[in-house]
């Protein structure tokens, strides 16, 4: 049984962006982790682990909106909470 302070099981699919359907806010209260293909990666915008890849800005490049261009890398993924 979990308690209401434990954080909710992390989504399959997870985006930073909140107009994205794929982003869950109260994951987000939390510090999350993702380790691709083995390293801890800190500049990652958006996740799938059951498809291998992760979304992450391309530089200092902006699309035509102002946001930051995100290029897709694929392998492996694994997404956890950061513990103190």
């Amino acid at each position: 049984m979990t308690q209401p302070h434990d954080p909710p099981a992390l989504p399959d699919r997870l985006s930073v962006d909140p107009r994205s359907p794929h982003h869950v806010a109260e994951v987000f209260q939390h510090d999350i982790g993702i380790r691709f293909n083995g390293k801890e990666r800190f500049d990652v915008d958006e996740y799938c682990v059951s498809e291998g890849w992760v979304k992450v800005p391309a530089g200092k490049t902006l699309d035509r909106k102002g946001r930051p261009l995100l290029i897709t890398l694929k392998g492996t993924v694994e997404a956890f909470y950061k513990t103190a």
